[in-house]
């Protein structure tokens, strides 16, 4: 599938079940739900998709289930760093037979690289990668890629776009002054759910979102409204966005809000590799109810039997106090209070 990367890329989340083995046949489900809700890409292999808490040959062989089940509906953003240039591309070679759009390749990670290293990097790769490639930058887990980087990675004809998670609108405006005189065709998604309208505005072409894992209905209406210049009224479900992306951003462990979320929608997505203790396990079931209050306040879900906490308007919620209220309810329950 050739054609511009624009619109609602989904991360997609990978189930494991009771062995933490890879649950395929939930994997394959979920895929189909997300194509059918109407998100306009899939991305396999992304941070949100925890690509590091895999091995080489599970990551090849989610790539292979995503494009088995999608065919050629959606274009496949596919998630290719490994730890050095050569698999890199060994990875990027073998995705294209899949019949992959593009590969994301993820800045150089754990060491920090140079401006110049980095670019070395990327170019590397890009000069032997059979199919196209957008750059990554995520800050908080790799090598920061800076505007002289990017603008000099944006001549090489293999590289056509990035992803930027770094949540940063200015820096979203740089890239723009910077790259899109000389390439008018350069990709610009945004990875930071919270300023979808905003980066948007700024000039990116859509998402790589967690959340549309969640609630891609909210996403995709947010992303057209944005096309139709409808920009206030898209901020009023941006608000929601951004209410909905901190409840299962911060208080869990990444990405474990973002699953409770989509066992709402009806999967069953499993622990994930990571070991908790029994009071992680306690406080994702309280965090888990005031997701399941918010969701229903957005229209996804609906409200849970036992009721929520009284809320505010939708643009100041008091989170906290509805943390308070599920906790006090559940030791009241349990007699201790």
């Amino acid at each position: 599938m050739s054609g511009k990367l624009e619109g609602i890329f989904t991360p997609i989340l990978v189930p494991v079940d009771d062995e933490g083995r890879i649950n395929e046949a939930e994997y394959r489900r979920f895929v189909n739900w997300l194509i059918d809700k109407g998100v306009h890409g899939l991305y396999p292999n992304g941070s949100t998709s925890e690509f590091t808490r895999f091995t080489a040959e599970e990551r090849r062989r989610i790539i292979q289930m995503t494009c088995e089940e999608n065919g050629a509906r959606l274009p496949v953003l596919a998630g290719a760093a490994e730890a050095n240039a050569r698999e890199t591309i060994r990875a990027c070679e073998e995705y294209a037979k899949f019949g992959v759009r593009a590969v994301a390749i993820v800045s150089p990670y754990y060491y920090r690289l140079s401006p110049e290293s980095t670019y070395a990097y990327f170019r590397e790769i890009a000069l032997n990668s059979p199919v196209d490639v957008t750059l990554y930058n995520i800050p908080l887990f790799s090598t920061p890629l800076d505007i002289p980087t990017i603008r000099r990675l944006s001549q090489l004809d293999r590289i056509m776009g990035i992803k930027d998670s770094s949540g940063d609108v200015a820096f979203m405006m740089r890239m723009v002054a910077a790259v899109r005189p000389n390439r008018p065709d350069f990709v610009l998604m945004t990875g930071w759910d919270c300023v979808l309208v905003q980066m948007m505005v700024a000039g990116a072409n859509g998402g790589t979102n967690a959340s549309s894992n969640v609630v891609p209905e909210l996403l995709i209406r947010i992303y057209n409204m944005v096309k139709a210049g409808q920009i206030m009224e898209a901020m009023k479900f941006q608000y929601m966005m951004l209410e909905l992306f901190d409840v299962m951003l911060f208080p869990f462990e990444f990405p474990d809000g973002f699953r409770a979320g989509v066992e709402m929608r009806g999967f069953n997505f499993g622990r994930g590799r990571v070991p908790q203790t029994a009071a992680q396990e306690q406080d994702r079931a309280t965090l888990k109810r005031v997701l399941h209050c918010i969701m229903a306040d957005c229209g996804i879900v609906d409200a849970p039997e036992e009721g929520c906490a009284p809320r505010t308007t939708v643009m100041a919620r008091d989170k906290v106090g509805q943390i308070v209220y599920e906790v006090m309810d559940e030791l009241r329950k349990r007699g201790m209070i």
